[in-house]
């Protein structure tokens, strides 16, 4: 039977203002940890290394990056959305604007602040443009994606995909530092934290009973094998 709701129009200016500032604040955070130049997150050392030595903007990098990641989901079977294909291009113009505005910084005592700014603005991003559920990053695709394909747990796979992107990207000259490692400890619970703070209720309009011909199956656990694949209103979190 099939699924009848007014989902895709609940909240819809609010959503889309959650989307691009979310994704707007997601490139002026990461150019913030580039500034700072105490250390990237995972993806950014990667585009950073592929600018370096293509003399490429690293915003331009990450817009080609996530292009050819999204190419990606044709034979993983992943479903774009609007938020997945708006990830690609605000994120990379935002992330070179802001470059563009702030300067170098030479002083350490102003680095390290920046650095942490980043990093809270970075998780502020992700609860808003996660929060409006209009499909995951490029990134997350291909981490679901591979999940379906090799059986393996999403963990291990975001995790094996992840060293290879920072082990690649520093041999490419991406930066490392205290910045990687306090992204990578502070980023999980500012996500979620941000997630709930943004949260937008999802409603049925009413009278409308939402039913279902399938019969319903429990979750499975963390760390187990392969996992649905997010819808395009869903998302999960980024690299």
């Amino acid at each position: 039977m099939a699924r009848t709701t007014d989902r895709s129009t609940t909240h819809l200016p609010r959503r889309l203002v959650q989307l691009y500032v979310g994704l707007a604040l997601y490139g002026a955070s990461s150019a913030l940890l580039v500034r700072a130049g105490l250390g990237l997150e995972p993806w950014g050392v990667l585009h950073q290394g592929l600018a370096e030595r293509t003399g490429i903007s690293i915003g331009v990098v990450s817009i080609i990056v996530g292009a050819v990641v999204l190419l990606l989901w044709i034979p993983l079977r992943q479903r774009p959305g609007l938020g997945t294909v708006s990830n690609v291009f605000v994120v990379g113009l935002a992330m070179d604007g802001t470059l563009a505005v702030v300067g170098d910084l030479d002083a350490l005592g102003v680095r390290i602040p920046v650095m942490v700014l980043g990093i809270v603005l970075n998780g502020v991003a992700t609860g808003l443009y996660i929060a409006a559920r209009f499909g995951p990053g490029p990134r997350d695709g291909l981490m679901t994606g591979l999940n379906q394909i090799t059986g393996r747990s999403i963990r291990l796979v975001r995790t094996a995909i992840e060293v290879a992107v920072v082990v690649t990207g520093f041999l490419l000259g991406g930066s490392l530092g205290a910045g990687t490692v306090l992204y990578a400890l502070a980023i999980g619970p500012l996500a979620q934290l941000f997630l709930r703070l943004f949260a937008i209720p999802e409603t049925s309009a009413p009278g409308v009973v939402v039913a279902s011909g399938e019969p319903s199956t429990p979750a499975p656990a963390a760390g187990s094998g392969p996992v649905a694949a997010p819808t395009s209103g869903q998302a999960i979190l980024p690299q």
